[in-house]
């Protein structure tokens, strides 16, 4: 599953991919009907695929098949689905949006999807990390619809990507980033961007499992389940309680130390980590019910959720009409995946077995 800025997505075992939320651009994968979807519908244009992973930007979605096939649709005013972001008719100059899917790296077999604010990556079955789109604020840089390699990386096992930063983690645990640093994003102490990638050198001597970039910061996870993040701490979404301050190097979050975690999850403005138990654990901005507990109180500290809409005979006892989860309520669930979007969250849970 995948929570995008105004939209989510969600991948069956089968290979079935649904999609929810804002459709005005396309990002649903079908023809806008209307500009919102509440109900999960099926990507028809990739029911003869079997979807393996796929990516949600600020306009723009991207899949790739168990062939390694890669798919875009959706905004493409800056190329970002590897398409000519404009046709001309007449004198005319138009947007040129993609609402069914189509092959956007037909020449490389892709591992790896993600999407940023107005800009795609991928990342090849031998490590390599191509790109197209607007990959800096619009107006940086020239934007380009054809996909280029990202020079300076080999043996990348993973990619992440926020609005306008990139990270990737090679096979060896090392993290490299490059784009937009306007917060310390990028991990290199100062604040200035980088066109090419170049190690986060407060990683230095640590091996990581996992990354994840939100709108202006980003997050490392390390083998032994400890969680490093840096770039924007507006609204605590760094996780360093009270301490809400920018970080261009890499901190630890002293208050997940213990829990193992074994993912982490960036979204505009808040994040998500999950642990090996099964728990999860929000901190950042509140409004919009983002963070999974009754109040919307932005905090730093890393907090248990989520919460519970309290049944309509309990309203009455509940003030604002909600009723946090007991700790015994938690320990019915075990949260399996995490996903953070602009201004919501998405979680895979089961019910855990019962002990009596």
């Amino acid at each position: 599953m995948v929570a995008g800025s105004r939209n989510s997505l969600a991948i069956c075992d089968d290979g079935r991919l649904f999609t929810w939320g804002w459709n005005q651009r396309g990002t649903l994968g079908h023809a806008p009907g209307s500009k919102s979807e509440c109900i999960p519908s099926q990507v028809k244009a990739l029911e003869n695929v079997k979807i393996v992973q796929a990516a949600i930007g600020g306009w723009h979605c991207l899949a790739v098949d168990m062939n390694g096939c890669a798919y875009a649709w959706g905004g493409n005013e800056y190329g970002q689905c590897a398409e000519p972001p404009e046709q001309k008719a007449d004198t005319k100059v138009f947007r040129r949006d993609v609402v069914i899917p189509r092959q956007c790296t037909p020449h490389l077999r892709v591992r790896q999807v993600a999407a940023g604010g107005t800009h795609s990556l991928v990342c090849t079955e031998s490590g390599q990390v191509w790109t197209w789109g607007q990959p800096w604020p619009p107006g940086d840089i020239k934007q380009i619809s054809t996909p280029v390699r990202v020079q300076g990386l080999e043996n990348v096992k993973l990619i992440a990507v926020g609005a306008f930063h990139n990270l990737a983690l090679l096979e060896l645990g090392e993290v490299w980033a490059w784009g937009n640093n306007e917060y310390g994003q990028l991990g290199t102490g100062d604040t200035q961007p980088r066109a090419l990638p170049i190690a986060v050198e407060g990683l230095s001597g640590l091996v990581m499992v996992d990354i994840a970039a939100g709108g202006w910061h980003s997050m490392s996870l390390t083998t032994n389940g400890e969680v490093y993040a840096w770039g924007r701490g507006e609204h605590g979404r760094l996780g360093f309680g009270d301490d809400k301050s920018s970080k261009m190097v890499p901190q630890k979050i002293e208050q997940l130390s213990g829990e193992k975690i074994i993912q982490v999850s960036c979204g505009g403005t808040h994040s998500v980590a999950l642990s090996e138990k099964g728990d999860m654990f929000s901190f950042g901005r509140a409004d919009h019910g983002r963070l999974g507990y009754a109040t919307a109180v932005t905090t730093g500290d890393a907090v248990r959720v989520p919460v519970i809409v309290a049944h309509k005979e309990d309203h009455a006892h509940s003030g604002n009409g909600t009723s946090p989860l007991s700790h015994e309520d938690l320990n019915l669930w075990s949260i399996k995946s995490i996903a953070c979007g602009g201004r919501h969250t998405l979680a895979l849970a089961s019910l855990r077995p019962y002990e009596g």
